[in-house]
């Protein structure tokens, strides 16, 4: 079988030793071979761009963020039945290289770009009379994610808006909880519906 460019290229870098640290989390090869035989693909097709809204696009997301939630949905620091049950006998060896897979496919995209103003204005610039931050300082201009240090920022843009919307809503409950420090949980809280409705409308056309 012959490996797509991006791959090879990706490979390549490791062996060079070239790659950032989040970058060289686990072994792309290895986690396109562990999930094309089990059941990744089938919610969020074999790229990892899923096109059904309850299940995440997982294309070009970071590999230390994607490793990091694998952990906790085994671990228990994340809530979902069905993640839990998939990871539950895999060790971090085997996280990684999935997580690797997923970090190396075409980033995600939104298809339709979004006129929210209430959007683009909280994730350009937040609402500091509620203690709003504004978005992009963490998950960058584009909202493809970044690193800092040893955390890693998830890529939001192009995700979908179902999606989005429930996350929000999780973490403004405490629903999910395993943010570093609560960051998350924090910032949901200030916001309102209608808020929400704007990010997540915004948030799905980058």
């Amino acid at each position: 079988m012959r490996l797509p460019l991006h791959l090879l290229f990706l490979a390549a870098l490791w062996a060079a030793g070239g790659a950032t640290a989040a970058d060289r989390i686990g072994d792309p090869l290895a986690g396109k071979a562990w999930s094309d035989e089990n059941v990744c693909k089938e919610c969020h097709n074999p790229d990892g761009n899923s096109t059904v809204a309850e299940y995440p696009r997982l294309g070009g997301q970071q590999a230390a963020y994607l490793y990091k939630q694998l952990r906790d949905f085994r671990d228990g620091r994340r809530r979902n039945v069905i993640m839990q049950a998939l990871t539950q006998e895999l060790g971090d060896t085997e996280l990684a290289n999935v997580a690797a897979h997923f970090a190396a496919q075409p980033v995600m995209k939104g298809a339709v770009p979004s006129t929210s103003a209430l959007g683009r204005s909280l994730f350009e610039q937040g609402d500091s009379a509620r203690g709003i931050p504004a978005c992009s300082a963490c998950h960058g201009a584009d909202g493809k994610g970044g690193a800092a240090g040893s955390l890693a920022y998830p890529a939001i843009g192009g995700q979908h808006r179902f999606y989005l919307r429930g996350q929000l809503q999780d973490w403004r409950s405490d629903t999910r909880r395993n943010s570093p420090d609560g960051v998350m949980n924090q910032i949901a809280k200030s916001l309102g519906d209608k808020d929400i409705e704007a990010l997540a409308d915004y948030l799905s056309g980058l």
